[in-house]
């Protein structure tokens, strides 16, 4: 009988312990704070004012990345970009922004020769200005941006995930993929 209380006991045990207010897993960094993403208005490769205030609404991604850079930027752009094209991406609206952190050779025409080249969905904007207009960017979503050796750039390569009301969510790195996005956009919006 004393063993038969042991076991129940430990049921008990086991099914408190996991009880509670269960905790998403998500592959992203999850930035407990939710800080509201700092607003910006910048043009686009088109020509169109983008604001991050207008994209109340829907699920974005902001990232930094240049259309000359050798490695780590054509892989981001890439996995977000297969992200953006899902079932999931569209069923939310998730929309990219890229912010660009060259701004002397991310021209337009630039920027439409590296969507043609890496097929890059509408839906991926990439944001341009001048060095002082993306300073203040990169300085409120705490990117650096240096010349960095034979006409590259060094950069921060993160991509935040700001939800419809326009809160940072998750911050992913370099390793970013776009299984991992789809799976934190479906954790954090389950309808």
């Amino acid at each position: 009988m004393r063993g038969r209380h042991l076991l129940i006991s430990a049921a008990v045990l086991t099914l408190v312990a996991c009880g509670g207010s269960a905790k998403l897993q998500l592959r992203g960094t999850e930035l407990t704070s939710d800080p509201s993403a700092p607003n910006f208005s910048l043009v686009d490769q088109d020509g169109r004012i983008v604001s991050m205030a207008a994209q109340r609404g829907r699920w974005v991604i902001v990232t930094f990345l240049y259309t000359h850079c050798p490695d780590v930027c054509p892989l981001i752009a890439a996995q977000l970009n297969r992200a953006l094209v899902t079932a999931t991406g569209r069923q939310v609206g998730l929309r990219i922004l890229a912010v660009s952190v060259d701004p002397a050779r991310d021209s337009p025409k630039a920027i439409r020769r590296y969507a043609l080249v890496h097929r890059l969905a509408p839906r991926f904007r990439w944001l341009i200005g001048s060095r002082n207009e993306l300073a203040r960017v990169w300085k409120d979503y705490h990117v650096a941006a240096l010349p960095g050796p034979r006409g590259t750039v060094t950069h921060s390569t993160v991509s935040f995930l700001v939800d419809p009301s326009g809160r940072e969510r998750l911050l992913y790195d370099t390793s970013v993929k776009a299984g991992d996005v789809l799976h934190d956009l479906r954790a954090l919006n389950p309808d």
